[in-house]
């Protein structure tokens, strides 16, 4: 009788094992993010600060100081990368006149975005992956377009993340294709972005993420005095700014408040994120943005797009929106001394496991649904396979509905699963598999009869 027992018990074990789902790194995406390199970021953020000032209201002219110069040379960097290409990746300067509004634009202005775009490589495959971060810097005054404001962290640093994704990614082939935009405008009220997010809405793009970095260099706060560089905050919005009216009542009948798409980046973020940037930890943070601020994902979700800001944990607000000056032994601005490359290296790491992962999967399963036809303390999930990119099989995820990340995955190669899990009791979501083991973004089932 022991006996027995004791082969019961290792067959137990043998089939817990095999059933645990584990998920390693694929080689070419951590090839991608080893390649991140803290020199080619520094100098990215030596040359930015060379040019005075990049106030969206600055110097269009000259070729050395001001916004002009400095998206000039944003897409010269990215025409550089397109060589290595084979024709994938091309460079333009996207532009739109402001005429003043009386606020925050005195001036008809000529405001341009630098734009890369690496095509995929299936002609079919219409999905846009879009990586952010603002050019234009600014002193105390917003309307200063004069002083030297060299903007390192703010946003020198995202611009320098999407910098280096572009000149590593180039060398890759996607299925999806990938935008890489330094926008301008921000600090005048998410002009580029809000022009980038109104072309992208009213042409059709299928914008299936965007990842907006905004200050992911520095590792420290002003007040409470925290050094940390092991943890990276991401903003999403809960309830949809986009439709609410139409949603409103099934998020509420259903508890769903807390799974909106951009929540669903956001998690992803988390899992992707840290499963390929060692010693970091992504801290979900479930606000659209901070307190009397605004980030250039905000005009995406407003249009209905899926979207996250990206930012460092800790912020010192002696170098963010400063004049150039020392007070009381305190020296203010946002200066390239006050920053922590091999943080922004780790954070730009971040950026490009995302958006590889994503790019490389199949899209998502399509008409996801669970059955609620009937009482149950089972639970049916049913769903079609992608619209684009070939499905090895499925993961369900699972977790309880005061869980802020997805707790459990259960693999299957078929189209329906019913799960021991009552549907009363746990959040449920779908993602397709490729051949290489690249999840899609989850879905939450609808409702099914």
């Amino acid at each position: 009788m022991k006996k027995i027992y004791v082969l019961l018990v290792i067959s137990f074990l043998i089939t817990s094992v095999h059933a645990q789902t584990t998920v390693n790194r694929h080689s070419e995406i951590e090839k991608m993010v080893k390649s991140v390199n803290q020199d080619s970021l520094k100098s990215y953020i030596s040359k930015m600060v060379l040019f005075g000032t990049r106030n969206t209201l600055s110097d269009i002219k000259s070729k050395t100081k001001g916004i002009g110069a400095a998206r000039s040379w944003v897409v010269s960097k990215f025409n550089q990368f397109a060589k290595q290409s084979d024709g994938r990746l091309t460079a333009y300067l996207d532009t739109t006149t402001f005429k003043s509004d009386g606020k925050r634009v005195d001036q008809t202005t000529l405001l341009g975005n630098a734009v890369a775009v690496l095509k995929g490589t299936d002609a079919n495959d219409k999905r846009v992956y879009l990586v952010s971060g603002h050019l234009d810097s600014r002193v105390t005054d917003v309307m200063n377009r004069t002083s030297n404001a060299p903007g390192a962290n703010d946003d020198g640093s995202g611009v320098a993340g999407v910098i280096e994704a572009a000149r590593i990614m180039s060398q890759y082939k996607f299925p999806a294709t990938i935008i890489f935009v330094a926008v301008s405008g921000e600090e005048q009220s998410l002009l580029g972005s809000g022009f980038m997010a109104a072309t992208a809405k009213k042409e059709g793009w299928n914008v299936d993420a965007m990842l907006n970095n905004d200050m992911i260099g520095s590792n420290n706060s002003s007040e409470t005095q925290i050094i940390d560089n092991t943890r990276l905050r991401v903003f999403s919005e809960g309830l949809p700014a986009y439709e609410l009216d139409k949603n409103a009542k099934t998020i509420r009948q259903f508890g769903l408040e807390n799974d909106g798409k951009s929540r669903q980046l956001a998690r992803y973020v988390k899992e992707v994120g840290e499963r390929y940037v060692d010693q970091l930890e992504v801290k979900l943070i479930y606000r659209n943005d901070r307190f009397l601020r605004g980030g250039d994902h905000t005009p995406f979700v407003e249009n209905g797009f899926t979207a996250v800001r990206i930012t460092e944990m800790n912020e010192n607000f002696e170098h963010q929106h400063q004049d150039l000056r020392t007070e009381n032994g305190i020296r203010y601005g946002d200066l390239q001394e006050f920053m922590d490359f091999e943080y922004l290296r780790k954070n730009t790491g971040v950026n490009i496991a995302v958006l590889a992962n994503l790019a490389k999967a199949p899209a998502v399963p399509t008409d996801v649904k669970i059955d609620v036809k009937n009482l149950s303390n089972s639970s049916l999930l049913y769903w079609k396979a992608p619209a684009n990119g070939s499905a090895k099989g499925y993961y369900v995820l699972i977790r309880e509905t005061s869980s802020p990340v997805w707790e459990k995955k259960i693999f299957t190669t078929s189209t329906e699963l019913r799960i021991p899990y009552s549907k009363d009791n746990y959040l449920f979501a779908v993602q397709s598999v490729g051949s290489e083991d690249n999840e899609s973004l989850p879905v939450v089932p609808g409702i099914g009869r």
